[in-house]
């Protein structure tokens, strides 16, 4: 038996859940007493919701939006690691703005760092990067258990599915 066993390492989000998460938060800050009366509010930045325009009165505003979001996220079972809050907000004619992009795929230098993270602590495993994703192969299961556990762990900037188990 010289089959390989492999999975996929994907960074990913479910679009569905976060379309939840944006409802629940847009009830949320229709009610909140703090952002009552202000220029609050939380809106997709496209047709294709790969993120979110939020704008207030203030940072204040901005963050108690994406406090009110990271809290629906949790509620939902989903990583906070999808939002990509390193952009500054803009503040123009008493309103402050921030697009926040949702994270999807492994960068490629992100993707180099965990193989040679592999590699390292288990070198019969091989991984390979497949565009914005990692395949990982070995001959052995319990090994491949060992590499998700490892991943797991790690303190990464992004969230991170083991997708395609073979």
């Amino acid at each position: 038996m010289s089959s390989n066993y492999s999975f996929d390492v994907v960074s990913d989000y479910d679009k569905g859940e976060l379309i939840n998460v944006y409802d629940q938060a847009q009830r949320e800050i229709l009610n909140r007493y703090d952002l009552k009366g202000t220029k609050a509010k939380l809106e997709w930045l496209d047709g294709d919701k790969n993120a979110f325009k939020i704008s207030g009165d203030s940072d204040f505003h901005i963050d108690a939006i994406l406090d009110i979001i990271r809290k629906k996220l949790a509620a939902r079972g989903q990583s906070q690691k999808v939002l990509d809050t390193s952009k500054e907000s803009a503040t123009t004619l008493q309103q402050t703005t921030k697009i926040v992009p949702l994270k999807k795929g492994i960068a490629q230098d992100n993707a180099k760092k965990l193989t040679s993270l592999i590699r390292d602590s288990y070198p019969k495993v091989k991984a390979q990067i497949q565009g914005d994703e990692l395949r990982v192969m070995s001959p052995k299961k319990d090994e491949l258990q060992a590499v998700m556990d490892l991943l797991r762990k790690q303190d990464l900037d992004f969230p991170i599915q083991f997708t395609n188990y073979r």
